[in-house]
């Protein structure tokens, strides 16, 4: 029994000194900074004439559909994230672009994400899929 004890004190010593694994994904600000402030600037305002702005945006603003749409497959010059950014991080960076700058609009979840990802995969193929 001394033995188990011992065993059992060892174990719970080792994992407390273990080192924390970080599982957790980056906070979406972060991830918007590292992503898409370089085009967007950290403040969202865009540079005028090159990259839009975020604030008060229709897009932001409007349906989550158009806007996931468009950054999973890019649109005039910005590059797509479909193939760099999971869904979890996608929503993350999308949320917190419709609820920074002043913006009001509804965050969207991994789930939403993937629906739309998926749905815009499938629209894809089959434009893939017509003759002429």
């Amino acid at each position: 029994m001394k033995s188990a004890s011992r065993i059992a004190l060892f174990c719970l010593v080792a994992a407390a000194s273990a080192p924390a694994v970080a599982s957790a994904a980056p906070p979406p600000k972060s991830l918007y900074e590292d992503n898409c402030s370089a085009c967007h600037q950290v403040t969202g305002k865009g540079i005028k004439g090159a990259f839009p702005t975020l604030v008060a945006s229709p897009l932001v603003s409007g349906p989550p559909a158009l806007l996931v749409t468009t950054v999973l497959n890019g649109r005039a010059g910005m590059p797509a994230f479909k193939d760099d950014l999971n869904d979890a991080d996608l929503a993350g960076i999308i949320s917190y672009v419709r609820t920074s700058w002043g913006n009001k609009a509804k965050p969207v979840t991994a789930a939403e994400v993937a629906a739309i990802r998926t749905k815009a995969k499938a629209a894809q193929k089959a434009r893939g899929l017509q003759a002429h």
